[in-house]
Order: structure tokens, then sequence, then C-alpha cells
């Protein structure tokens, strides 16, 4: 909803709009750098879970595009569930 144009408005309006509106953006930009660290790290998680998997217990590349697939069925919305990234893209 929007006020009619000529409102007239108080005193100090226009600075605490620009006050507000910097701090959404701070705001918002400091919410997609903790999305990315957290991404981050869990792909590194990832990477190092499979590695370690594959020393075990030997996995193979079927294992590693099957486990792949699963994944990005699951989660399409993430990047970087490939087989073709394979495990050294996740650690």
């Amino acid at each position: 909803m929007t006020d009619s144009p000529d409102l007239a408005l108080p005193s100090g309006y226009t600075d605490l709009l620009g006050e507000l509106k910097n701090r959404v953006r701070a705001a918002r930009t400091q919410a997609i750098r903790t999305v990315n660290s957290q991404l981050i790290a869990l792909y590194w998680s990832i990477g190092r879970t499979i590695l370690e998997r594959q020393e075990v217990e030997s996995w193979g590349s079927g294992v590693i595009g099957r486990l792949a697939d699963d994944l990005r069925a699951e989660f399409p919305e993430m990047r970087g569930l490939s087989r073709s990234n394979g495990p050294g893209a996740f650690s």
C-alpha cells in the first residue's frame, strides 16, 4: 500500500529510509555469506566422507556415480552433486 504522493513526510524520513535500506542490504549480504560458508563446509565434509569410504571399502566409480545420482535426486537444487565431479569435487 502506498500513500498519496502529496503526503507531507516528517523531517528525517528520507534519512531513516536510507538507513533501513542499508540495514536490509547488509543483512541480506551477511545471510548469503553465511549460507555460502555452510555449503562450502558441507561439500568438504561430503568429500572427506567419500574419500574415507573409498579408502576403507574400496568404493569404485560406479558406487560414487550412484551416490551422486541418489543425492541429486533427493536435492535437485544443489549444484556439484554429479558423477563427473567425483569425490575430489566434494573435498
